[in-house]
């Protein structure tokens, strides 16, 4: 075992920071916090140990490395964990981590830089024998040299960006007549979020199912998955909802896509968390896509149903321990559904909805968790991502699970944004989604039918309470006139 971990800075903001923090509470760590200035009053400020503010741009505060190392130095932390997004797959950070004597919570920087470039990992993988898509193995960067590729590989295709994710710089390409207007789109797009305008082009699948593989590896060589997510429910190529495990897999399927996931980690000698992405086709055929170098948004339902912490399991390989189960230790049970609250509008192309969170009700009781930032009061800032947190509902089969989200979402209430709730309660009460048939198609298929002007059930509730008060009212009034 290396050296133990006592004070750890988060290099990050929102609810990932909280759940770290709490993560380090319970393993005895020290956390501490960074805010920039548009941040003062988030939870995870007055949550850590210690907190600092990185004046200046706002957005820059959580990518500037040099002030984010000089921090953790000056207040003797011995560990950074990135969490998701900002400089979570920066193999640059991680390597000056590591130059400073300070412990990278996550992957080698080797692994981060391999797997941050799309085409390379591609490759790699495919070499280890894991199934890949028919596409480019380099960057392309002129427009007709894409058109030509494109035509050989057949349309429809995908754009991608070559050095970025989560659904940035990434097109659909139906005919040859719209490419160049969708590769420029791309590019531009690629370049604005990643400093960088090379895009890969490769067989475009229609109506898969994207399928994530959670796994752990130690510095001993030790590999286990847990079990697989279904992200299928996206928007624009970024994710909605996420299911763990498929309750559409088919079990050989799943039994390959864990076989290829840990034989691929094994091979390359991977360490800590990380996360592998496939397409399944509508013949059940898989194909690797990307690899996540870093903790997922969506790994909560993963912890529930393997009852493994993810945060605190990355914590400790980075202590240098073993892992403390096997693969034969993992006992999935029963189902997990993630629904990521958001404050924009689904009926305006899902455009972000910026402001004071006036009234904020959050369900609970058995088999719900929260993982948030908000509350009522708080002041949405408008230079980052929309997520508000994370309602994370389970149960031991699918249709208790699904009951349970359709319970869960009634119960919430935001007021004073707009937020995504009403989308997710038409999903939930959807007869596709109740079978589990879902694919990335889902939400392009249903949105025009959802009704997401309905009323909310706490405007129903309020309704009620004003008529028992009216009535009450009328009550002690005649009380009144009959005494008198």
């Amino acid at each position: 075992m290396d050296k133990k971990i006592t004070k750890v800075l988060i290099a990050n903001r929102g609810e990932i920071a909280l759940r770290i923090i709490r993560a380090c509470k319970e393993l005895g760590i020290q956390s501490v916090a960074i805010f920039s200035e548009v941040d003062i009053e988030g939870v995870w400020v007055r949550k850590a140990d210690e907190c600092y503010p990185i004046m200046g741009d706002p957005l820059e505060a959580y990518l500037n490395y040099d002030t984010i190392i000089s921090l953790a130095k000056k207040a003797d932390c011995d560990a950074i964990h990135p969490g998701y997004g900002f400089l979570s797959e920066n193999a640059d950070f991680a390597k000056a981590c590591g130059d400073n004597g300070i412990v990278f919570i996550g992957p080698k920087p080797e692994h981060i830089a391999l797997f941050g470039d799309k085409m390379a990992s591609k490759v790699a993988m495919r070499e280890i024998g894991v199934p890949v898509l028919e596409g480019t193995d380099e960057p392309v960067i002129d427009k007709k040299e894409g058109a030509a590729v494109a035509a050989k590989i057949g349309f429809p295709v995908i754009i991608k960006a070559a050095f970025g994710g989560g659904g940035r710089g990434m097109r659909v390409v139906l005919d040859a007549e719209s490419f160049e207007e969708m590769f420029d789109s791309a590019t531009n797009e690629s370049l604005k979020y990643f400093g960088r305008g090379e895009v890969f082009i490769e067989k475009f699948v229609q109506n898969p199912r994207h399928i994530e593989v959670q796994v752990l590896a130690d510095k001993y060589g030790n590999v286990i998955h847990l079990g697989e997510r279904d992200c299928s429910i996206q928007r624009r190529h970024q994710k909605v909802i996420e299911i763990a495990p498929s309750p559409s897999l088919n079990s050989d399927v799943r039994k390959e896509l864990y076989r290829v996931s840990t034989k691929a980690m094994f091979r390359l000698g991977y360490e800590n968390a990380g996360t592998v992405e496939f397409l399944v086709d509508e013949s059940d055929n898989i194909y690797f896509i990307e690899m996540n170098t870093r903790v997922q948004v969506e790994h909560p339902i993963t912890e529930i149903i393997s009852g493994i912490d993810i945060v605190q399991s990355m914590i400790e390989i980075a202590e240098g321990e073993k892992l403390k189960y096997m693969q034969e230790d993992i006992k999935l049970r029963g189902y997990a559904i993630e629904f990521r609250i958001n404050a924009e509008d689904p009926q305006k192309n899902f455009i972000p909805s910026v402001g004071t969170i006036t009234k904020y009700l959050t369900p609970g009781g058995p088999g719900v968790r929260l993982d948030t930032c908000a509350y009522g009061g708080y002041k949405i800032p408008a230079n980052y991502d929309s997520m508000l947190g994370k309602l994370i509902v389970s149960s031991l089969d699918w249709e208790g699970t699904v009951k349970k989200a359709k319970r869960a979402l009634d119960e919430f209430f935001i007021e004073g944004v707009i937020s995504n709730v009403p989308l997710h309660r038409e999903i939930v009460n959807d007869a596709d989604f109740i079978s589990g048939n879902v694919t990335t198609s889902f939400l392009d298929q249903k949105m025009e039918a959802f009704n997401l002007s309905a009323v909310d059930s706490l405007a129903i509730e309020e309704k009620k309470i004003a008529e028992i008060t009216s009535l009450i009212n009328k009550i002690n009034e005649h009380r009144l006139s009959v005494r008198n």
